[in-house]
């Protein structure tokens, strides 16, 4: 998979081979980068939750014609779970979209990086994204555990509301309205909550309002800076 952007100078700041892996130079920011790549300048077991987005593998284009890298294929599913899967503290949470046609990679990834799944997500939409042999309606993620995290005091519920974003920042734009309650019920205040697959920035946008820190990968370079700019103070929605 070769997806490095060619500037490393610029696009890069913090991907040094050759230091110590360190957290602190990816804290509640945005780094442009492959996250194979800046994956592994994480240490392990340095990250409290993992909310994320990735490709569906379904070579998705919208109406625009906007799409994303890797959506053609799986190559890079179980390489990446499996750095998410070091970095993440024991008996700690990661939920992670994915595209129904394709679960059993995912899933066989999943289990093969160690994850176990302990719950679903399905988030309903009042319109229908798609029509096939079905109006679809729904998106879904799983619930996976590294280890036996503690259960939660209140349980979140397995089927959530999905407000339309109009995908203006991103083809497959979640709302922030939809993380938060993933971010406020499986981690706790001033956590560290990473997505590796940052798209615009809605699991950072999420993470700041629930009171906790962020670590954003993002390698295309259009949504990278979106995610940037609406993580800007000046920035109005």
């Amino acid at each position: 998979m070769n997806t490095t952007p060619t500037n490393t100078k610029e696009t890069r700041p913090g991907l040094d081979y050759g230091q110590t892996l360190r957290l602190e130079p990816f804290l509640n920011r945005v780094t442009w980068a492959d996250c194979l790549q800046a994956l592994r300048q994480l240490p392990d077991e340095s990250i409290d939750l993992v909310v994320t987005d990735p490709p569906y593998i379904v070579h998705y284009k919208d109406r625009d014609g906007r799409g994303y890298p890797n959506d053609d294929n799986s190559r890079w599913v179980f390489p990446a779970f499996a750095e998410i899967f070091r970095v993440l503290k024991p008996d700690r949470y990661c939920i992670s979209f994915y595209g129904w046609k394709n679960l059993d990679r995912f899933l066989l990834a999943w289990k093969e990086c160690g994850f176990r799944p302990v719950g679903h997500f399905a988030f309903i939409k009042r319109y229908a994204s798609r029509i096939g042999h079905t109006r679809m309606m729904h998106e879904s993620a799983y619930l996976l555990a590294k280890g036996f995290p503690k259960k939660p005091v209140l349980p979140l519920g397995d089927v959530l509301e999905y407000r339309y974003t109009g995908n203006k920042l991103h083809p497959t734009q979640k709302p922030v309205s939809a993380v938060i309650p993933l971010i406020e019920t499986y981690s706790q205040a001033n956590d560290v909550v990473l997505d590796p697959f940052g798209g615009s920035g809605t699991t950072a946008v999420a993470a700041r309002k629930c009171g906790r820190r962020f670590v954003l990968f993002e390698m295309t370079r259009e949504y990278y800076e979106a995610a940037r700019a609406r993580l800007n103070p000046s920035h109005q929605p």
